[in-house]
């Protein structure tokens, strides 16, 4: 078994992703961890499972793993019980499932507004209805990481604290308020057409108000209703209940500022129960999928075309767990995974997820866990934790700030290795504000650039080939949001 504790090309809130869904310290477990444009895959030691389908985590700003939850209980760092955080509820759905509760979307961590020494917790509560179990309460709970010697812990005051009562769908998603501080968690009412909209400050939780959408109804649903990158689009996916072949992908606009939803035209889709859902990293392509189908929704045209249909793959053996499709997961990288709702040993990969079409280069099960391990369904609720102000509808930007540089000045966590470069290779590695593209620059002594390379939206680390150089000092500038941050490289040639 390999143990694994840190991997330094991950950087960022969102780059972690557990595979491994068995309760048994025995049973093999992996990660996932992405930098710019690929990801490590590894096996672990980790006593936390994600037996079905809840996964929240959170990483620190440089992609060292925080915590994490199955839904039925917290974990620190280790990947063992964190202090307080072996018992989140009362219900008896929780009882049933004590190695991870079997809904997508299930919990979800934040950054508390205001206060980078703690985090939120938030998470469904289920109750049996004779029928199914909806959910009748979103709990949260507060986690002070400095605590516990800076493994962090559950605020025993702040446990059990419950944001709002009513029926519920299950899963919630979540998106930065326009003023670049805040957050709106937002929960869909069951057998309803009611969005319920939480407010999260700086002060806790401030408001809970309820919108109706005007769409088409649906209950017990398990959907992955999910916030577009740049937070101004909401989607989710539903049936008509008691109506045969009466599915539908649901588009919002949605408004930051006030928290407020516009209807757009529900999109039909003749195929069976959709389960998962995505949003492309441009925000103008939806992804859904039934079983055996994968559809894509083209939000500038509103073409929905088949891209994908399952292709009999079993695993991990010929006759046993067909590797079908269930949960997305827009990675740090930019590219789109996709799970089976089977225990099954390959992950799907979508390679170009901004691509029109087949373009997309989706993948079937090209990705094998290691050693073996099964995995099922869960993938992590990472909201766009790097959002930041939109001040055009009117809301003011909280985002502290510290002087009147910091407009343009930025140090986006910039690092440049090696140093001096010796053989043309340049490595940098950086975080952008607002997952706005980037543009890296090379200045010689003359102010002539000399190098240029614009960085994608979702990347963290490049390595590039840099043309012949003369030896000396240069300048490297990294420009993002009409920020700006430079250092100095020398170039030593051997």
């Amino acid at each position: 078994m390999i143990l694994i504790s840190n991997h330094s090309l991950s950087q960022g809130y969102n780059h972690n992703w557990l595979l491994g869904y068995d309760y048994s310290p025995n049973y093999i477990k992996a990660r996932m961890t992405f930098d710019s444009t690929s990801y490590n895959i590894f096996a672990e030691q980790r006593k936390i499972p994600f037996q079905a389908f809840t996964q929240a985590n959170i990483s620190d700003v440089n992609g060292n793993l925080l915590m994490s939850s199955n839904g039925a209980w917290i974990a620190n760092s280790t990947g063992d019980t964190m202090k307080n955080g072996s018992f989140l509820g009362y219900d008896a759905f929780i009882n049933a499932y004590p190695d991870g509760l079997a809904i997508p979307y299930g919990c979800l961590f934040l950054p508390y507004p205001g206060d980078s020494t703690k985090f939120i917790l938030f998470r469904d509560s289920l109750a049996f209805n004779g029928l199914y179990y909806p959910a009748y309460s979103i709990n949260y709970s507060i986690i002070d990481m400095t605590m516990d010697s800076g493994l962090g812990a559950v605020d025993s005051l702040q446990k059990f604290n419950v944001a709002f009562q009513d029926t519920l769908n299950w899963s919630m998603a979540a998106c930065r308020h326009a003023n670049g501080r805040d957050w709106w968690v937002v929960a869909i009412k069951d057998s309803s057409d009611i969005a319920f909209k939480m407010l999260f400050t700086d002060v806790g939780l401030t408001s809970v108000t309820a919108q109706k959408l005007n769409v088409p109804l649906m209950w017990g649903n398990v959907t992955q209703p999910t916030f577009s990158p740049d937070g101004r689009k909401f989607a989710y996916t539903n049936y008509v209940p008691y109506q045969p072949d009466s599915f539908y992908i649901l588009i919002f606009d949605f408004d930051r500022c006030s928290g407020m939803f516009t209807t757009h035209t529900p999109v039909y889709v003749n195929r069976g129960y959709l389960w998962g859902l995505a949003f492309s990293p441009n925000s103008e392509l939806v992804y859904t999928c039934a079983g055996d189908k994968l559809y894509q929704l083209d939000l500038n045209t509103y073409n929905l075309d088949t891209i994908a249909t399952y292709d009999g793959y079993n695993s991990p053996f010929s006759w046993c767990c067909p590797t079908t499709f269930f949960n997305f997961y827009l990675a740090a990288n930019g590219k789109i995974y996709l799970t089976s709702g089977n225990g099954v040993q390959h992950i799907h990969e979508m390679n170009f997820p901004d691509n029109v079409g087949t373009a997309c280069d989706f993948q079937q099960h090209v990705i094998p866990t290691p050693m073996g391990a099964i995995h099922r369904g869960s993938v992590p609720n990472h909201p766009n934790y790097y959002l930041g102000c939109d001040t055009t509808s009117g809301c003011p930007c909280l985002v502290p700030t510290t002087g009147i540089n910091e407009i343009n000045v930025h140090d986006f966590k910039f690092k440049i290795f090696p140093n001096p470069v010796t053989n043309n290779i340049l490595n940098i590695s950086y975080l952008l504000p607002q997952n706005k593209q980037g543009l890296f620059e090379v200045y010689d002594v003359t102010g002539k650039v000399v190098f240029k390379y614009i960085l994608p939206q979702w990347s963290n680390v490049q390595s590039f080939k840099l043309p012949k150089l003369a030896n000396g000092i240069y300048n490297c500038l990294l420009t993002s949001d009409n920020k700006r941050v430079s250092k100095k490289v020398a170039v030593l040639n051997e």
